[in-house]
């Protein structure tokens, strides 16, 4: 399985522990992963929600920006 990395704000670990209690969940991941099938399922009113198909989507972004300055100098002037 993937991994992906999250900061989150106190706020929002403290709304995730709720969440996690009045699911009965034990862990944070299955937490999340749960909330985001249910926000997925509400907003497309899909019952049955696979993230398969969201494999590989950040790899196919950019890795490199465009640089908005050319060097050290352009930064400051």
């Amino acid at each position: 399985m993937r991994q992906i990395n999250i900061n989150v704000t106190p706020g929002f670990e403290r709304d995730l522990r709720h969440y996690m209690r009045a699911k009965n969940l034990t862990t944070k991941s299955a937490a999340i992963r749960q909330a985001l099938r249910e926000a997925v399922a509400q907003d497309t009113g899909a019952t049955d929600v696979d993230f398969r198909s969201w494999l590989g989507r950040a790899l196919r972004a950019p890795l490199r920006r465009r640089r908005r300055f050319r060097n050290e100098d352009d930064l400051w002037s």
